[in-house]
């Protein structure tokens, strides 16, 4: 079979027009390498392979009669199985929700269904997105295609991995405080975390839903502006989406950015910091300046209780949405087993929950309650609160100044499986540089921008202004016109 599964969206969206290839040919190339590498790598927790074959065939026959829906017809996609799919098993990565089949497809699933994307099944996540390293995974752990004993990131790592393994041309990801970008820079892949309410989060497992974003992770920031066309936009769904006229993302490509300002927040760059990370960024800074555009050291001063901030909203809003999950109305139920030995219904709760949760789940539930409790509220949660509206007012006074902010996605390069699981407080700092982002309510985007000597890949942070993810595009597509850090392919035994 050729190898079709290594096209980015761009070239097979190209070629299907020109009928030089047809979309049940990418899908069996790429059908091949998932059955050939997910030994190794372990991304797919289901797999819709007959679904994707009638998918194709209906696409086949739109490129015959010159009527292709979208530039993503025929382009097969893999979806984070946090996206609720009729039909099909939507997991979140859980026990507790095991064999749960939705009803309805999630928004985002409708748009891409009607966009002629083609679904080759659920890839792998922290369980409900709760983790940074795809560990926390009642399927076991997703392995990164660079170094299979290392983690491929989290929450998103099943998508990021699949990505860079060529198991699928694009994935879905969901971002809460860096679940798209750090998997994206652990695998070498363009993972892009949206404005707040850019893409409708209807019919997606919420984790923290003040923060949760939906975005696409792709081969190139090319790619990333033909999805961010089809999924991104109001839902009346969605109360929380935008209402603003969205412009043609691909637009921003092929750009100039001569006289662009770029902020570098200092507090990105200081203690913690890997050396060989901290070279790889300032590198890629110095090839930005290259093509003409202006770099200035600046301060976000609030950046140092970003992520107390973070974790205390998070696990409380995660700790009110995994309250609905009893095993009464669906899921994982201890009934299943013996109903002789349940003594009344909060026995029931109690088994039910200590059984099909994982201990991540099982954290946030007790922080949070913790930090939403009587007489701690104020102390904690409403403080983090107050810093939170305090990131967002240092975010908007930046981009006043700035066209864009560039900071490392992570400290370090991806770790190895195991390394952080017994430490959830080192596991958190994995996240340091990712998490204020989302309290600023503001796009990131993850680029490929090197590699360690052990060949690790290393990602740069592009941060924009409320729905500017057109800049960010803008800046990512000219440093990856200008090298070639993400044509680089791992070496999958």
């Amino acid at each position: 079979m050729e190898n079709l599964y290594k096209l980015t969206i761009q070239e097979a969206s190209t070629k299907l027009k020109a009928g030089e290839i047809t979309s049940s040919k990418i899908l069996e190339s790429i059908i091949e390498r998932i059955e050939k590498v997910e030994p190794e790598i372990n991304s797919y927790i289901t797999k819709t392979f007959e679904i994707a074959r009638a998918q194709a065939k209906e696409s086949d026959k739109r490129y015959v009669d010159g009527k292709p829906l979208s530039d993503l017809d025929g382009i097969p996609v893999a979806l984070k199985d946090v996206f609720c799919t009729k039909g099909v098993k939507t997991t979140a990565a859980s026990k507790i929700l095991e064999d749960f089949i939705p009803a309805y497809d999630a928004t985002v699933v409708e748009k891409l269904e009607n966009a002629g994307a083609i679904m080759l099944g659920k890839v792998n996540t922290d369980e409900f997105t709760m983790g940074s390293s795809t560990e926390n995974s009642a399927f076991g752990p997703t392995h990164n295609p660079w170094d299979t004993s290392r983690v491929p990131g989290g929450s998103s790592g099943g998508s990021a991995a699949a990505v860079a393994a060529d198991e699928c041309l694009f994935a879905l990801g969901t971002d809460t405080g860096g679940s798209i970008r750090q998997p994206a820079s652990f695998c070498s892949a363009t993972g892009l975390k949206v404005t707040y309410g850019l893409v409708s989060r209807n019919g997606v497992v919420s984790y923290a839903s003040s923060f949760d974003t939906i975005g696409p992770i792709a081969k190139s920031a090319a790619d990333v502006a033909i999805i961010l066309n089809i999924i991104a936009g109001n839902d009346p769904l969605d109360s929380t989406t935008v209402k603003e006229k969205l412009p043609d993302y691909t637009s921003f490509l092929g750009k100039d950015i001569k006289g662009k300002k770029i902020g570098i927040p200092k507090e990105f760059y200081g203690q913690g910091l890997s050396a060989e990370v901290d070279k790889i960024l300032k590198d890629a800074i110095k090839k930005l300046e290259s093509l003409g555009a202006e770099v200035e050291e600046m301060s976000l001063p609030s950046t140092d209780f970003a992520i107390a901030m973070y974790y205390i909203i998070a696990k409380s809003e995660a700790s009110s949405n995994l309250a609905r999950y009893d095993g009464i109305r669906y899921g994982y139920s201890n009934l299943k087993k013996d109903k002789t030995k349940i003594k009344d219904l909060i026995d029931l709760y109690f088994k039910n929950r200590t059984e099909a949760f994982g201990n991540e789940a099982k954290r946030s539930i007790m922080m949070g309650t913790y930090t939403l409790s009587s007489g701690y509220f104020d102390a904690y949660y409403k403080k983090a609160s107050q810093v939170r509206s305090l990131i967002k007012r240092e975010y908007e006074d930046a981009f006043k100044k700035y066209d864009v902010l560039i900071t490392p996605v992570s400290p370090f390069p991806a770790f190895k499986i195991g390394e952080k699981l017994e430490d959830p407080l080192s596991m958190y700092l994995a996240d340091v540089n990712t998490v204020p982002i989302n309290p600023a309510g503001v796009p990131a985007m993850s680029v490929p921008a090197g590699f360690t000597s052990t060949g690790l890949p290393v990602g740069m942070q592009i941060i924009g202004p409320h729905l500017g993810e057109g800049k960010i595009i803008e800046i990512a597509d000219a440093f990856q016109r200008a090298t070639e850090h993400h044509l680089k392919k791992p070496e999958i035994k």
